[in-house]
């Protein structure tokens, strides 16, 4: 394929919000133009990324669809490349913008123009991270992200925005810090920063150790792990709905692919070394974060908090380095993405007509709000890993790989799962059923056309890849198996 399908679905939402900042404001009205505009870019763009799995060999584990020019001559190439793995995520990152969009024209009063177009570039940075083939490049989209997202969180946030979209911003960009200079390490060692080649050059012993610590710092603050998880409550609970599906949905995951696609084929001999670090950080996110989630009073808090344990499996899979292990972490990863989006989503449905999201204020749902109910009882049983679900399959995977590298992990893990489903239904029980605690909620409407197109879609999708996982896996398999097989080799030439 001669046409550069990489970079036009990366730049299209670029594009498409130049075009919603020409659009024409009017003032005290809705701008439809840039509505319209905004999910006529989000739409096509899905649509292309659909063409491009579609198009996509899952039974090569090399990189398909790569594009190379020179960007800097002599040092940096802008390299785009996709594989089972990084395909997956893309896909991901385009089916949620569109329903962020749908969703802002709810609850967005106050320049809407502006919230469109920033999430319309965020769209661009997220998919270039998945795309990149080069480490500077890929950097460069990392780190681009922060300035969208600080924005959606300081000008559209809660009462405490200022302070929580600084939060996020110092936490995200010093963890990074470190990860730059890895990046100079790394040139200074191979020459090179093209992804390919620094793959098949072994970074020296006694290096490994320190650039896979560097890049820890980075992806341990995006992921977020325990004990730099703080960040993530406070954005989550000022952040604006579709700021808080976007950085539980895709944000969340960058830090997952950027251990699967640096730290373990780069440093296997040093991720081999730390695996008890991972093994042990992750332990104490899930069961920690799990505790502390149970005595939230805020609805968005606790969905957060539940984000990290979540997040806790995703790392305990991926350092398994067996097949299962990474195999549910990905879908775990995808899975989350999905149930994540709609628990906020649910949130900010009932934010919007009552303006609280204390649980107290809720009671009793299910009398006045049936189809808002019914939806919600749906995910918060997928979050806590129900059977027939997709939450399910991804935490299954990582428990069995667990099982075959630590007892102590996996049954540790396990505990997680009942603390998972203590604080799901403790949630579910309190908010949906019960006594109304609130007499404003018997008068409140149910869900509308929007919102049913938005939930119903998502949960769909929970449903379908719960009990027919095969569309993903059989995408990610290939690239998983070579994932392994490399890291293997690479450990016996020690």
């Amino acid at each position: 394929m001669n046409f550069p399908i990489l970079s036009s679905i990366t730049f299209l939402p670029l594009i498409g919000a130049f075009f919603v900042f020409l659009s024409r404001s009017e003032s005290n009205q809705v701008n439809k133009g840039a509505i319209y505009v905004s999910l006529f870019t989000s739409f096509a763009n899905f649509f292309l990324v659909l063409f491009l799995w579609y198009s996509f060999d899952n039974t090569s584990s090399d990189f398909q669809f790569v594009e190379e020019s020179t960007w800097i001559s002599g040092f940096i190439k802008f390299k785009f490349g996709i594989d089972g793995i990084s395909i997956l995520f893309i896909l991901l990152t385009a089916f949620i913008i569109p329903i962020c969009v749908i969703s802002c024209i709810n609850s967005i009063k106050n320049r809407l123009k502006e919230f469109l177009i920033a999430i319309l570039v965020l769209e661009t940075f997220m998919i270039g991270v998945f795309c990149s083939l080069d480490l500077v490049i890929f950097y460069i989209f990392f780190e681009a992200g922060l300035i969208p997202m600080f924005l959606i969180i300081g000008v559209w946030g809660g009462p405490k925005r200022v302070y929580s979209a600084f939060k996020f911003f110092l936490f995200t960009l010093l963890g990074s810090v470190l990860m730059l200079v890895a990046i100079i390490v790394i040139y200074w060692l191979t020459g090179t920063t093209d992804i390919t080649q620094i793959y098949e050059i072994s970074i020296p012993k006694e290096y490994q150790y320190l650039l896979w610590l560097a890049f820890l710092s980075s992806f341990a603050v995006k992921m977020p792990m325990w004990p730099v998880h703080t960040w993530l409550p406070d954005a989550h609970v000022e952040a604006p709905t579709a700021g808080s599906v976007i950085l539980a949905a895709i944000l969340l995951k960058m830090a997952g692919y950027g251990f699967l696609r640096f730290s373990i084929p780069m440093f296997p001999i040093a991720s081999e070394f730390f695996t008890p670090l991972i093994y042990t950080l992750s332990i104490i996110a899930i069961i920690y974060t799990s505790l502390v989630a149970l005595m939230q009073d805020d609805m968005k808090k606790l969905i957060a908090y539940s984000s990290v344990a979540h997040m806790g499996y995703v790392t305990l899979g991926i350092f398994t380095l067996t097949k299962q292990g990474i195999e549910g972490s990905i879908y775990q990863m995808i899975s989350h993405g999905l149930i994540s989006a709609a628990l906020f989503l649910c949130v900010g449905v009932v934010y919007d007509r009552l303006h609280s999201r204390m649980i107290s204020t809720y009671g009793g749902l299910v009398n006045y709000l049936p189809k808002y109910s019914f939806l919600f009882i749906v995910f918060a049983l997928a979050a806590l890993g129900l059977p027939g679900t997709s939450g399910f399959l991804g935490e299954f995977l990582v428990l069995a790989g667990t099982f075959k590298k630590s007892y102590l992990a996996a049954m540790l893990a396990t505990f997680g799962v009942v603390l998972g489903a203590a604080y799901m239904l403790w949630l579910t029980k309190r908010v949906i059923f019960g006594v109304a605690n609130n007499m404003e909620i018997k008068s409140l409407p149910d869900i509308n056309k929007s919102e049913i197109l938005m939930l119903v879609t998502l949960a769909f999708f929970v449903v379908f890849f719960g009990f027919y996982p095969a569309p993903l896996m059989e995408t990610f398999n290939v690239s998983v198996n070579s994932l392994i097989n490399n890291y293997q080799v690479a450990l016996t030439a020690k």
